[in-house]
């Protein structure tokens, strides 16, 4: 990096800010100078578009973001140490990098003030990752006021979101996910580009909003799914007998002898829509 943009290497950032990741921040820095602009191209041409990062740490990502041609990144920071590395890259880029300290979980993404179409690029922590994915996935309006989302998980996870019936790994978070986006995984990231590496391979999912989901109240989709697949190996008739079983089924027109992880999203939306 310090090549494509005049910086320090990382290790040298590193070092002197004494940033040692931390286990319970979720922390495992990419350091990969080659991965982490891998990982911003995923997201398409950066020119005029603001971006959302979670978790910079050393700003890694943020500064392959702003070379690539980022307008502005927002990024919010829960570690205080990490603030003055951050400031260092703000000071290379005048007026393009927005830090904010505190935890993204508690951040309304949606009322930050931006200019122009957003995007979210982020190695999200391991501890909240799906969580905030969750949030993005449900704002207050739809289209959402992101263009597309590129993140980092445990491949794991990523399998998850990008799941669908035919698929092993399928449950409530890759319903919710093929409800509103089209989501595909980009590459997988070695636990050996992270410091400390990881015990888990890293995947990139890139995610970008149907413009019109299937309508359904997310409330009822959500009560269904938790009931369908908190007991998955059960047939419908019995794990949805909570919310009407046999007659709920009738009514959506599916047979009651079926197991959850056979479901479409768009069974799963007419159920919550005969709720």
């Amino acid at each position: 990096m310090a090549a494509l943009d005049g910086l320090p290497p990382l290790r040298e950032v590193i070092q002197r800010h004494g940033l040692d990741a931390r286990k319970a921040l979720g922390q495992n820095f990419l350091l990969d100078l080659n991965l982490t602009q891998k990982v911003a191209r995923t997201a398409g041409p950066l020119e005029g578009v603001t971006v959302f990062e979670v978790g910079p740490g050393p700003g890694g990502l943020t500064r392959a973001i702003l070379a690539l041609g980022a307008k502005k990144v927002i990024a919010v920071e829960r570690d205080s140490r990490c603030l003055p590395a951050l400031a260092e890259i703000a000071a290379h880029y005048p007026g393009r990098l927005e830090v904010i300290e505190g935890d993204a979980l508690k951040v309304d993404f949606e009322t930050l003030p931006v200019d122009g179409p957003v995007r979210v690029i982020a190695n999200l922590p391991y501890n909240v990752g799906t969580q905030l994915l969750v949030n993005w996935l449900l704002p207050k309006a739809w289209p959402p006021f992101w263009q597309s989302l590129t993140l980092m998980f445990q491949k794991e996870v990523g399998l998850r979101i990008v799941a669908d019936e035919a698929d092993d790994h399928y449950g409530r978070l890759g319903v919710l996910c093929g409800w509103r986006t089209q989501a595909y995984m980009a590459f997988d990231i070695s636990p050996q580009a992270f410091t400390p590496p990881p015990k888990v391979t890293s995947t990139v999912v890139h995610l970008t909003p149907k413009e019109n989901p299937i309508p359904c109240a997310v409330g009822k989709l959500e009560r269904v799914t938790e009931a369908a697949f908190g007991q998955r190996r059960k047939m419908l008739r019995q794990s949805l007998k909570p919310l009407g079983g046999e007659a709920l089924l009738a009514k959506a027109g599916i047979d009651p002898t079926r197991r959850a992880e056979t479901l479409s999203v768009d069974e799963f939306c007419r159920l919550a829509n005969c709720l």
